[in-house]
């Protein structure tokens, strides 16, 4: 008899921005910003380690988070080829558990037309960091870190299995999160129906809150609501292609 594979959902969240030439002093003064306000959001954002040959590896390689450190860094992801594709950084939380791990990389620099500049954080899926961390409370504070450092166009904290049940077929890149946030000037956001709450980060822009509970696409009420705020995001012109 053939085994059956039951597919284990995944959670991420992601700031995305377009071209935007920036030195690695610039870069590091956001991952800085970044990283400082992460830390303070949950304990599973407090430590970073740099990629290894193996988990034992990599623990030998912890990320000073000071400004200088991350410059030196960061211009080491340089790309080799083409300046205008910026600079890369890596990260592991360092978790024993990978289902219980978290990792960040972001890109930034970039000024291609080819590419886009991004951040972008893997969250446990399971255990007992990713009850903490698969929260309203917990991802509002993470993506307004992510706001606030990197100043994306866009960003969002999602369920990747939910996010593919709300997208329709023909729009494979236009993804609407638990958790989404549009600056100013990628437009207005339109009134959207409950449980969905609305809130400012600062004066940079908006977020959005689906619901306040855990999104899964196991509950078909998460299903709907997704596909009508896809639908009246995009016809306010909001959802524009990214990188998952």
């Amino acid at each position: 008899m053939a085994k059956t594979y039951t597919r284990l959902d995944s959670y991420y969240a992601g700031a995305y921005w377009g071209p935007r030439k920036e030195t690695p002093e610039e870069c590091a003064r956001r991952a800085e910003l970044f990283l400082a306000s992460i830390a303070k959001v949950d304990p599973s954002f407090s430590r970073w380690f740099a990629q290894g040959r193996s988990r034992k590896d990599a623990l030998k390689r912890p990320i000073d988070p000071s400004r200088e450190a991350l410059e030196t860094r960061i211009r080491r992801g340089k790309d080799r080829q083409f300046d205008s594709l910026g600079y890369s950084v890596w990260a592991w939380n360092g978790a024993p558990d990978d289902y219980d791990a978290c990792g960040f990389n972001f890109y930034c620099g970039a000024y291609s037309e080819a590419v886009s500049n991004c951040c972008v954080v893997n969250l446990p899926g399971r255990g007992p960091n990713a009850e903490r961390v698969l929260s309203v409370p917990v991802l509002t504070g993470l993506v307004r870190s992510m706001v606030l450092a990197w100043e994306p166009d866009s960003a969002l904290a999602t369920s990747t299995m939910h996010r593919d049940a709300v997208t329709p077929d023909d729009n494979a890149q236009d993804f609407v999160g638990w958790l989404m946030y549009f600056s100013r000037s990628q437009g207005r956001v339109p009134p959207l129906p409950a449980p969905v709450r609305i809130e400012p980060v600062e004066d940079k822009g908006m977020l959005i809150v689906l619901t306040p509970e855990r999104i899964t696409p196991a509950n078909p009420e998460h299903v709907d609501l997704g596909k009508r705020v896809h639908e009246l995001l995009s016809r306010a012109g909001l959802l524009r292609p990214m990188s998952s």
